[in-house]
């Protein structure tokens, strides 16, 4: 039996507050990578050209009973400047996946993404989820790299395991987190 997804909540910490997505958040969203094809380019969507391609997507999301979406709002600027999901794991007890995830440029290489991924990984074991599941594509090392440095344990390669907008084949590259392994890398990540 697969887990429940949480409930949507309002989480937040000194960097970022992440609240249910919604269409009020679309233009800062698009503001802060809308038509950048480098923010889009390992999603399983085509970049969005407008605020209404956002939306359509959003939507998507917002009424898929797969996910749980999140708007990130920078604390200092009160603005939205991505997403990120909580996502359904068939086929496996008590964990939850973590994904669909973007950024906009300006906040890349910055603590956002630190910050986010504590708030959620935090939640997830909260809530009693055993394991959280961070996934990408193959070909995104930078990805990838965010996701060892929170602790993400490599689990496998799911080899052509969907296609991208452009009709290619995505290898996609698993990670892992349990529970009992959380408290050591978030002490480290709290303390950089």
């Amino acid at each position: 039996m697969t887990a429940k997804l949480p409930a949507p909540v309002v989480l937040e910490n000194d960097v970022v507050r992440l609240e249910p997505l919604a269409l009020h958040h679309i233009p800062d969203l698009f503001a802060a990578g809308g038509g950048d094809d480098e923010v889009w380019q390992w999603l399983s969507v085509a970049t969005p050209r407008s605020e209404e391609d956002l939306g359509k997507v959003a939507l998507g999301l917002i009424h898929d009973d797969k996910h749980i979406p999140f708007a990130v709002v920078l604390k200092e600027s009160g603005r939205a400047v991505g997403w990120t999901t909580y996502a359904d794991v068939p086929g496996f007890e008590a964990s939850v996946e973590i994904g669909w995830t973007w950024y906009g440029r300006a906040v890349w290489r910055t603590a956002v993404n630190t910050a986010c991924k504590l708030l959620l990984i935090d939640h997830a074991f909260e809530l009693g989820y055993n394991r959280v599941l961070l996934k990408t594509d193959h070909l995104n090392l930078r990805s990838q790299n965010a996701i060892k440095r929170i602790g993400g344990f490599h689990e496998g390669t799911l080899r052509r395991h969907r296609k991208r907008p452009d009709g290619t084949w995505r290898d996609t590259v698993c990670f892992g987190i349990l529970e009992e392994e959380w408290p050591e890398h978030r002490s480290r990540l709290n303390r950089t």
